[in-house]
């Protein structure tokens, strides 16, 4: 269905800018930053006019805002068209269909905007963000940009759910997806319009994993994404419900990890550009996770024969709990120096002794998780069968397994941060 718009197409001027006599048209929009709304009638107002006020105060270049409502039931609508009316460089678009990615893609879609952005509309992100945010994209040295609550120089302030949820969200994705940029879910990004029309067919997701999806795509096609540190706080009256939206990211997850394996993606063709690398050869490209899981399996079947032949060989002289722990110290360190070299490519002595050392508490969480796994059955089912107990086990480890890849590519053998390329991007 056709958005229906409210309101100018092109952006405004700020005051006090130098205009050329020559220049006799409307401004060339610069920045559209869109405001997502759903069943927002009490924060809409004061959100859009307090936006509108700090960029004519001294943003430098031309913007507009657009409001898009999807498929709002209360007044929304209504005070969106009022302020379009009101308000210069303001419009309101209506979307009958709901979902923070569906809005941002019919909007981004057809702006004139040299840059698109959005925030929400709690302004949760400080504004003086926002330059820092845009600029890189003007001067065409990056094509993407996210705030980040997670960078260096960022100052949060929210509850310890929420916190929780985010940084293992992005845990997830580090695992799962080998992503290299520290936010996904701030709502404060911005993308250049050329880029966007070539990343935009081929993000699915229409809900609240949009953003994350398109940032993946983005980082495997070998494009620049810019991380700007931002002071955030948290909104109470916040509308996201954590747990379905959790459960739909997890399913974006594993549906873009499974497009990405299988390589049915064109992302070679979105990096490829005049005066840019090859995108497969940029350093710091994620890429590599199903040929990964092969050999970290493969170093976990040797690692089991190899702890079992240890144990039947060390029972006799040391008894069966010290040949138990013996046994599976020694496969726990051959363990992390397979997959340091076989699995994950790491070569050298640099840092060799801090990976064994991260091999050596992933180990012991492995080891807490199984033990207090058996712990709890006993607890809950005194006196359980050996067929419940083998059951505890096989669950626990097959956890402690998963829980050893994601730390392992997260955190013991995450590449090293690299400089991306210096070649500016095309304009």
């Amino acid at each position: 269905m056709t958005p229906v718009v409210t309101g100018p197409p092109t952006g405004i001027r700020p005051p006090g800018e130098d205009r050329l006599p020559v220049d006799d048209g409307p401004a060339r929009t610069v920045l559209d930053i869109v405001v997502p709304v759903f069943d927002e009638e009490t924060d809409l107002e004061p959100s859009v006019r307090r936006l509108h006020a700090f960029l004519t105060a001294g943003f430098p270049y031309t913007f507009r805002i657009t409001i898009a409502d999807n498929a709002s039931t209360d007044a929304t609508p209504v005070i969106a068209r009022r302020l379009a009316a009101e308000i210069p460089g303001v419009r309101a678009v209506r979307l009958e269909r709901k979902g923070r990615g569906h809005a941002l893609q019919a909007v981004w879609s057809t702006s004139d905007a040299d840059v698109l952005a959005y925030c929400d509309v709690d302004l949760s992100t400080d504004l003086d963000a926002l330059l820092p945010l845009v600029a890189p994209l003007v001067s065409g040295h990056s094509d993407l940009a996210i705030g980040t609550r997670l960078g260096r120089g960022s100052r949060v302030v929210r509850g310890l759910k929420r916190e929780i949820v985010s940084r293992g969200y992005n845990l997830i994705l580090r695992g799962a997806l080998a992503i290299r940029f520290s936010d996904a879910q701030c709502g404060f990004k911005a993308i250049r319009s050329d880029v966007a029309r070539r990343l935009l067919p081929l993000v699915e997701d229409a809900g609240w994993f949009f953003d994350t999806e398109l940032l993946v795509l983005a980082e495997r096609a070998g494009l620049r994404i810019h991380e700007v540190p931002v002071d955030w706080v948290d909104d109470p009256d916040s509308r996201v419900d954590i747990v379905p939206t959790a459960i739909e990211d997890l399913k974006g997850v594993w549906r873009l990890g499974r497009a990405l394996a299988t390589g049915t993606l064109p992302l070679a063709e979105i990096g490829t550009r005049p005066g840019r690398a090859d995108p497969a050869r940029v350093p710091g490209v994620p890429r590599g996770l199903p040929v990964q899981l092969a050999r970290f399996a493969a170093v976990g079947v040797v690692s089991t024969v190899a702890n079992v032949a240890l144990f039947l060989a060390l029972r006799g002289v040391l008894g069966p709990i010290a040949a138990n722990v013996v046994a599976l110290l020694l496969c726990a360190v051959l363990n992390t120096a397979a997959n340091r070299r076989f699995t994950f490519g790491v070569r050298g002595r640099d840092r060799l002794a801090v990976h064994q050392f991260q091999g050596l508490i992933v180990f012991g969480l492995g080891l807490a998780l199984t033990t207090g796994a058996l712990a709890l059955l006993g607890v809950l089912a005194a006196g359980a069968q050996l067929a419940a107990e083998a059951a505890v086990i096989v669950a626990a480890n097959l956890v402690a397994t998963v829980l050893r890849f994601v730390l392992f590519r997260s955190w013991v053998f995450r590449p090293a941060s690299t400089t991306a390329p210096t070649e500016a991007a095309l304009r």
